[in-house]
């Protein structure tokens, strides 16, 4: 299932942020923390025919309205008032987001953290780690909560990183998530869940799949991930386009990166274009995200891409700017059904991936940079547990 991404009427983003307003009750500050990391949707209207290049280069239409025509865009902002200027339709639930909104004096986001905070049950449990887990997993789902509140489109929520190699771990923080948004009349289609593209995160996303609860796999720096991912039938798979450049300029050794520079291509390009290129070909349900994306020509090299996270930078550039004809860069669908046809790929690359297979493909790349956001984003949920462990209990309790 596709990810709804319809703009609400600006009347009902502001009824829903209102309501949330009236509810909060603020009790007891927090120390500063890191900022959030918040990923919303474009607020452009997306019509499930996406329009010819000629059909778009009009004197009136904007470069964003040309781009959204052909991708998802998906503004990445690290800020909770930029709704006006690109309301969420979707997104993301994690540490960093936690620990933005501890560290932010007012959010409409503040009073689900104190309500978790508050939560009779967790506060009733005897043994500490199992009282911290607890409140925890209810912020997450009452911030989760009220977002879905907010956008039409799915909410993600990150599953923490320092499960990323414990499958049964991974399922049951899935399904203790699931079951707090039940509580909140949240339904499992609004709902996907952030899990590391390890063999044990690939793995925990075909089980959960295969129950219906879908999945989004991040951290995928390699093919052999991203086929893996596809194979296991994750909703939606995330490749870091300007992560793997970063590491090419400044590392060698890695053959599928080296392969994309003898071609002469970028190689966080070439991998999100090759994985496209397998799950359409092939009749995969995933769809593929790009994120990382750094600039208007990164932008334009993915027209046809599932969904493009961009930067708010990227987006303003876009939206002032008019697509006429004769705009230096042509907006031209580059990945489609049809490219996907004509893609070629080697025996070595079309196995039945399991654990052993993906280890030996991934190269010191794909190694490196999974190592590097798993430490990244296990530090942020010791630091949420550290920072819940100061200020609970809450003065109302």
């Amino acid at each position: 299932m596709s990810i709804t991404l319809r703009t609400p009427p600006s009347t009902t983003l502001s009824s829903a942020a209102s309501s949330i307003h009236r509810t909060r009750s603020t009790t007891f500050s927090f120390s500063l923390c890191s900022p959030p990391t918040l990923r919303f949707n474009s607020h452009s209207s997306l019509s499930l025919t996406r329009a010819s290049a000629s059909s778009i280069t009009t004197a009136s239409t904007t470069e964003l309205d040309a781009v959204s025509s052909f991708s998802e865009i998906v503004p990445d902002t690290v800020v909770f008032d930029d709704f006006e200027k690109f309301p969420p339709t979707a997104a993301t639930v994690s540490s960093s987001l936690l620990l933005g909104i501890c560290g932010l004096p007012d959010t409409i986001f503040r009073n689900a953290v104190e309500m978790a905070l508050a939560d009779s049950e967790c506060y009733g449990l005897e043994n500490p780690n199992a009282r911290l887990s607890c409140f925890v997993n209810k912020a997450f789902a009452n911030v989760g909560s009220d977002m879905a509140k907010l956008v039409p489109g799915r909410v993600s929520t990150e599953v923490d990183a320092r499960f990323a190699y414990d499958t049964p771990a991974i399922i049951r923080k899935v399904h203790d998530l699931l079951k707090l948004y039940n509580d909140s009349n949240v339904p499992p289609k609004r709902l996907l869940f952030k899990i590391p593209s390890t063999w044990q995160g690939i793995e925990a996303a075909r089980l959960l799949e295969s129950e219906g609860i879908q999945t989004h796999l991040t951290f995928v720096y390699s093919f052999a991930q991203a086929a893996a991912a596809a194979q296991a039938g994750a909703s939606v798979i995330q490749i870091f386009v300007g992560r793997i450049r970063d590491w090419a300029r400044n590392h060698s050794g890695d053959t599928e990166i080296e392969s994309a520079q003898l071609r002469g291509e970028d190689p966080g390009l070439a991998l999100v274009t090759k994985a496209y290129n397998y799950i359409h070909k092939y009749g995969h349900k995933s769809k593929l995200m790009a994120a990382a994306v750094r600039n208007k020509q990164d932008l334009f090299s993915l027209l046809g891409v599932d969904y493009i996270i961009a930067p708010l930078k990227v987006l303003q550039s876009l939206k002032e700017s008019i697509a006429s004809p004769d705009e230096k860069y042509s907006f031209v669908r580059r990945l489609s059904a049809q490219s996907a046809a004509k893609y070629t790929f080697s025996d070595e690359e079309l196995v039945k991936w399991d654990e052993d297979s993906l280890t030996k493909a991934m190269g010191p790349a794909a190694v490196q940079l999974l190592a590097a956001g798993l430490d990244g984003h296990a530090d942020q949920a010791k630091r949420v547990e550290e920072l819940f462990e100061k200020i609970w209990p809450p003065p109302n309790v």
